[in-house]
């Protein structure tokens, strides 16, 4: 087994593990799981707002504290995709989901069409009290064109901040929500500019 220890507790192994429950996420460093049920009527729900803006900080955490930037892009991809996935269907949020979904799909081909090949593929873990784990091995982007590719996947990202903002333009509670959501996507952009 690959063991790349990194700060914070965080390190990137090769081994395989199983799927984060689909309407389970779990709280940043606490352990803590909890299913959030999104009402029906106004717009969506603001608890749920503040837990989906609490996931994307914690992408940002967990992915900044790996000790090689290379996998930072693929890591990023992987987290949003265990938030969409996060995201029940058939809510005020599938438009959210289905962005952050798009985003992590993107980024991923990102770093698989600029892979470094001589670092292997492996997945990310947080050792420590609360066990947060990638659901499958990150791929590194080459040293070389990392830059470029950063660039690039902060390019996906602001279209996704753009895309929320200009949806929720009707309504305002919509359009707060959204705000907050793109703000904690923001986070994320900061990572790949240090």
């Amino acid at each position: 087994m690959l063991k790349c220890i990194c700060r914070s507790g965080v390190l990137v192994a090769a081994s395989s593990l199983s799927v984060f429950p689909t309407y389970s996420y779990s709280q940043g460093g606490l352990g803590a799981l909890y299913t959030v049920v999104v009402p029906t009527g106004d717009f969506g729900s603001a608890n749920f707002a503040r837990h989906l803006v609490s996931s994307l900080a914690s992408v940002r955490a967990f992915c900044g504290d790996l000790d090689n930037s290379a996998y930072q892009v693929d890591c990023l991809a992987e987290r949003f995709s265990a938030v969409s996935d996060s995201i029940p269907e058939g809510t005020d949020y599938d438009e959210v989901r289905a962005l952050l979904n798009s985003a992590s799909q993107d980024m991923a081909k990102l770093a698989r069409n600029n892979r470094d090949w001589d670092l292997p593929r492996g997945q990310a873990a947080r050792e420590g009290g609360a066990a947060e784990r990638t659901t499958r091995p990150l791929t590194p982007v080459s040293a070389e064109v990392q830059e470029a590719v950063n660039r690039q996947a902060i390019f996906i990202l602001e279209e996704v901040q753009t895309q929320l903002l200009r949806s929720a333009s009707g309504s305002q509670s919509r359009y707060a929500q959204y705000a907050q959501i793109a703000q904690a996507i923001d986070s994320s952009k900061v990572l790949l500019r240090s």
